[in-house]
């Protein structure tokens, strides 16, 4: 029985790559710009920029929300009165419609009764 020379050991292999990958990791770790490089400190501006930006967004969004909620708020109170306005026009021409209607009935009685006096002094 013959068995190739170069027969590799596959633990061996992956302890080997893990190695390896962990060597990467440290070197990309150790070339990482300090915390005091200008290059870092330019992102960080560049981030803080962004934030700012993004904050006053959400604070004019929030002040045209409540602008928009305001001003919905100040028609539907103006809607309000208008519909109280009508009801009360309404109920004052009930009204005077009534003291018509009573003062028509009354008129009406009072010459029904004037030309049953009429009719019983002749």
């Amino acid at each position: 029985m013959c068995v190739g020379q170069f027969k590799t050991n596959p633990i061996v292999d992956r302890l080997e790559a893990a190695a390896k990958a962990r060597q990467a990791t440290l070197a990309r770790f150790r070339a990482r710009p300090s915390a005091d490089d200008s290059i870092v400190l330019a992102r960080q501006a560049a981030r803080r920029t962004v934030v700012q930006a993004r904050e006053v967004r959400v604070n004019e969004r929030e002040m045209a929300r409540l602008a928009a909620e305001a001003q919905r708020e100040t028609e539907a109170l103006a809607a309000r009165e208008c519909e109280a306005a009508e009801a009360a026009r309404q109920a004052a021409e009930k009204v005077e419609r009534q003291a018509s209607l009573v003062a028509e009935q009354k008129a009406a009685r009072d010459a029904r009764f004037v030309a049953r006096k009429a009719r019983a002094r002749r």
